[in-house]
């Protein structure tokens, strides 16, 4: 169950990559910290270690393989990919946005427990993100229309469960799923370049459904 400070889930949160700089994902979440939730911030990967990432209950990954904003060496060692698929099989949860998804197609322990990888996406343009009416994670969301990266994805697990889609002139996309490890949850969202997409209040309604899940309390 996920660990805190009383009823407070711990929720660490690694962001910052040269293509996304971490203020986007904390100013898109100040609007979330409430009594549910308590956030840790890791921009530069170094300071990443399987003992902090242990004592969330929540990890939420929206960096790319980079290590930080200005240091675009790759992060992703074999030992980090399965110290996250050991903490998410443990019973904790994984929240992957954007960027997550990025970086990371040849990474196949991390590949696996995200159920898909970005693969590819064209110029900026306005997506039209659509929760999956009836679904828990879609409650008290709507349909919306924002400029954004329009993810092309690749989904390799055939049972996760799609709740949310993506649509532009390129086509529509899986745009958000969640899926089991273990005793663990996963859940991946794929909008989210820029602050816009972020601070709808849609999208933080499809996030704070997505931290909840993860952290056993949906």
């Amino acid at each position: 169950m996920a660990k805190g400070q009383g009823s407070q889930v711990r929720t660490l949160v690694l962001c910052g990559d040269r293509w996304h700089p971490p203020q986007t994902a904390r100013t898109g979440l100040e609007m979330l910290k409430d009594d549910r939730f308590v956030f840790d911030w890791i921009e530069n990967a170094e300071e990443w270690s399987a003992d902090r990432m242990s004592k969330a209950g929540v990890v939420m990954l929206t960096k790319s393989n980079d290590v930080s904003a200005t240091d675009p060496r790759p992060w992703a060692t074999k030992q980090v990919q399965e110290a996250f698929r050991d903490y998410v099989r443990a019973g904790n949860g994984l929240l992957i946005i954007h960027s997550g998804s990025a970086g990371y197609a040849e990474m196949p322990v991390l590949r696996s427990l995200t159920g898909g990888t970005f693969l590819r996406h064209p110029s900026q343009c306005p997506v039209t993100v659509e929760p999956r009416p009836g679904h828990p994670l879609s409650a008290e969301s709507t349909p919306f229309t924002a400029v954004d990266e329009h993810y092309m994805m690749a989904l390799d697990d055939g049972q996760a469960d799609v709740f949310l889609s993506t649509t532009s002139e390129h086509g529509s996309q899986p745009g958000g799923w969640i899926r089991t490890e273990g005793q663990g949850r996963v859940c991946v969202l794929t909008p989210g370049h820029n602050l816009e997409v972020w601070l709808n209040p849609a999208y933080q309604t499809l996030l704070g459904n997505a931290l909840d899940w993860c952290a056993g309390l949906h």
